[in-house]
């Protein structure tokens, strides 16, 4: 007597984007307490009777260990799946602000930006691995590039609700406030999100600890892990340093805006992004033998304002504030196209682990930024009376970073077509296309 078959579970229906939704929230919320700091930045100086420096390596130190748990993270997210890693990011974050909100003392509030660096690492890639699991092929592109815009809401949130409490009611209240939203992110995730659809076996991996070297090893000698991370790296690090720490101040303090008119500025990041981001997946999904282009192309409209910027004589016209902050925020769904490479070509197990080390890249850059224009505004104004002359001159680190990445890019793209040419023969059917030599335009 036959056992009747089991139907697939159909992919992409109502549940999978009450799924996706739950994540998206709880990633955007992830967004508001990592940028923070980013706007409380000169009420930090003032708090902690700190200069530029010390207050932007809190950020500076969230980012390294955002960046370096991104390997564990993975490895934990390839483990035990979305939601626990979700519900755990969200509860650590709650209690590093928490702490963040009654400290006045720099030891403790670095303590507090690692115990949040901690749980924002387990945060994206969760929201990212679910997209696959739950939808088909087809629409992974674009729902990767809107789980990451549509997280970037939380920007907005720190922008101008988090900074109207913080300017009304103060740095306890405001603090205290973010990791209670914290919280509701977690258990928005415990009782929402599951790894994969009713029917369909989670993949599990059980991890030989003596073997985790060699696979992570495997994993990040992948040429389209590399090109995934000075991906990432490269059209990245420039929005992530502006938003996350030195933009408000910026505009603000450089530019002598006021905070409504910097705030307004900054909510630019997310609107052009919401704009710009499914205009970019769904060229990633049409042509993705043209997604590397691509990117370099976005990187163009970094470069181009961000040099302009520098060489401007006085205060810059609002026109040109805008066109670079689009340029910051149009390189976020530029470096999401990162992701996309090693999805393409390792075995989904462990694109938990390839997925950490592409946002490695990133937020490597970004921290290297904040800390590099930090360095060289407390070098030009030690007294801490940043004016626009000195913010100008320490965004111009960003160039060779820029110029760094744009060339990690080119060897990696190089080295990926060398490896994708000689294995043509194995390529699927839908990928044919070695003969006609189309590879080459990866």
């Amino acid at each position: 007597m036959s056992t009747p078959d089991v139907p697939r579970p159909v992919l992409g229906g109502t549940r999978a984007y009450v799924v996706w939704i739950a994540a998206v929230t709880a990633y955007s919320i992830a967004v508001l307490q990592r940028t923070t700091m980013g706007v409380a930045g000169l009420e930090a100086t003032e708090r902690f009777g700190a200069s530029a420096t010390i207050v932007s390596s809190f950020v500076v130190l969230q980012l390294a260990v955002y960046a370096l748990c991104q390997i564990p993270a993975g490895l934990l997210l390839d483990r035990y799946g979305s939601r626990v890693t979700l519900v755990a990011g969200a509860l650590l974050m709650g209690a590093g602000q928490l702490l963040m909100s009654q400290t006045e003392t720099v030891g403790v509030a670095m303590v507090a930006r690692i115990i949040l660096g901690a749980g924002d690492a387990l945060t994206f890639s969760s929201a990212v691995r679910l997209v696959p699991a739950w939808f088909p092929a087809s629409r992974v592109p674009i729902l990767t590039q809107l789980t990451g815009i549509l997280g970037q809401v939380g920007q907005i949130a720190s922008a101008v609700p988090f900074v109207a409490v913080l300017t009304v009611a103060g740095w306890g209240t405001a603090f205290s406030s973010a990791a209670a939203v914290s919280a509701v992110a977690a258990l928005l995730a415990l009782l929402v999100v599951r790894a994969s659809p009713p029917g369909l076996p989670r993949p599990r991996v059980k991890q030989d600890l003596t073997r985790i070297p060699l696979v992570l090893a495997r994993i990040i000698r992948h040429p389209s892990t590399q090109l995934g991370f000075f991906t990432h790296f490269t059209a990245g690090f420039t929005g992530i340093a502006f938003s996350m720490m030195w933009g408000y101040p910026y505009l603000t303090a450089g530019e002598g805006l006021s905070r409504p008119a910097a705030s307004a500025v900054m909510t630019v990041l997310v609107v052009v992004a919401v704009v710009g981001g499914p205009l970019i997946g769904a060229l990633t999904q049409r042509h993705p033998l043209r997604r590397s282009t691509l990117v370099l192309l976005i990187v163009a409209t970094i470069v181009v304002p961000l040099l302009a910027l520098v060489l401007w004589p006085g205060p810059a016209p609002i026109w040109l504030l805008i066109v670079l902050v689009s340029g910051f925020s149009i390189g976020g769904p530029g470096s999401n196209i990162g992701f996309d490479f090693p999805r393409t070509d390792l075995a989904r197990h462990r694109l938990g682990t390839a997925t950490g080390v592409v946002i490695m890249g990133g937020f490597i850059g970004g921290l290297t930024s904040i800390l590099l224009i930090g360095v060289v505004l407390d070098l030009l104004r030690p007294e801490g009376n940043y004016d626009l002359e000195a913010f100008r001159l320490a965004f111009a680190v960003q160039l060779p970073l820029l110029a760094i990445g744009v060339a990690g890019m080119l060897i990696t793209r190089r080295n990926l077509r060398r490896r994708m040419a000689a294995r043509g023969s194995q390529v699927p059917p839908w990928r044919d296309v070695w003969r006609s030599g189309r590879w080459r335009r990866l």
